[in-house]
């Protein structure tokens, strides 16, 4: 039985961004507020101003106003793009490379301050270091078997540790001290500060895309094998049921109380509640889906578009009118601190 949690609607319209060059692919996304920024296979930034709309009826609609876009001066796609809002910066990864840029003008910054050697990278969302001018970087090094933490500051970046892995790393996340890794063969999770790692479970990064998400506080989110979405704490223990995904899953997001997953055909939508799939949406050719800010954007090679939540309250009607009562008290007593306390009452 499907609920409608989620809306598909259209953010950035492939001609908006490409007009005629078809050429042109979305390589990575970043949202931070109204900001969209999208990178291309063609080495370029685009910056787009969102603007939501609601009409009288409560349909939502996005109108994404071009601001300006930078040609990056390379002949590679540009791979990642991280927001520092608190800093201003753009940190943009393009042939192993991050580059820090101006969130407003994308132009670089004055000092040439960059980080060499990153083949990936993810922002500490729950950092050590209290200086709130600084944003914590961890990369996956080129170097074999090595990951290297950084602090960035606006106009300077400074290593604080490397640390080495005991087999190549091909994703990470990061929460205070500790790594959730994916290696070849298994994910860990390891205290860098200590050096103390923990075995999570196996994972062969070779047959298909590792997932490792931080989604709260000390807790991530694997592609676990035989299709299971797995939650692991930095304790490597599992405080929730895994939910079950399809085989070749590319992307998951969190959207409280929801897990969202990506396939070659379908965004499926599992709640972390019941461990229930009740959403499943057709979309082809997706091969981005993050959730920013707790706005979850899917993208395909040419379009960029958003997941817009239905009001939980509504849900929970939804449930009712169709006899399921035991899925809407569930539902309405998990999310119930995402609910406004005289509607929960009702």
């Amino acid at each position: 039985m499907s609920v409608k949690a989620f809306k598909l609607v259209s953010a950035v319209e492939r001609e908006t961004l490409m007009g005629d060059k078809n050429y042109i692919n979305i390589e990575c996304i970043e949202c931070c507020g109204k900001n969209l920024y999208i990178g291309t296979n063609d080495c370029f930034i685009y910056h787009f101003l969102l603007d939501e709309k609601v009409s009288t009826a409560g349909k939502i609609t996005f109108a994404a106003t071009k601001q300006l876009h930078k040609y990056l001066g390379l002949k590679k796609p540009v791979s990642e793009l991280k927001a520092a809002s608190a800093l201003t910066r753009l940190l943009v990864l393009c042939d192993n490379t991050i580059t820090l840029v101006n969130m407003i003008n994308l132009e670089p910054v004055p000092t040439g301050a960059r980080i060499k050697g990153a083949v990936t990278f993810t922002l500490n969302e729950n950092p050590v270091s209290g200086d709130p001018f600084c944003v914590e970087v961890c990369i996956i090094s080129v170097k074999r078997r090595t990951i290297q933490m950084f602090m960035v500051f606006e106009d300077r970046v400074q290593i604080v540790k490397e640390v080495f892995t005991p087999e190549q790393p091909c994703a990470v996340a990061v929460d205070g001290y500790y790594l959730c890794l994916a290696l070849t063969t298994q994910y860990i999770i390891l205290n860098y500060n200590t050096g103390v790692s923990q075995d999570l479970f196996p994972y062969c990064s070779d047959e298909k895309r590792p997932i490792v998400k931080r989604i709260g506080r000390q807790e991530f989110l694997l592609a676990g094998p035989g299709g299971l979405g797995m939650f692991a704490t930095v304790d490597g223990i599992s405080q929730r049921a895994p939910v079950h995904w399809s085989e070749n899953v590319i992307g998951a997001a969190l959207c409280f109380p929801y897990v969202v997953a990506l396939d070659d055909e379908f965004i499926t939508v599992h709640s972390m509640l019941d461990q229930q799939q009740k959403q499943t949406l057709p979309f082809k050719e997706g091969h981005i889906l993050q959730d920013f800010e707790g706005k979850v954007i899917v993208a395909t090679n040419k379009g960029v578009y958003i997941l817009v939540p239905l009001p939980l309250e509504k849900q929970i009607q939804d449930l009712l009118a169709s006899h399921r009562v035991e899925e809407a008290l569930v539902l309405a007593k998990g999310a119930r601190r995402n609910i406004p306390k005289e509607k929960f009452q009702v």
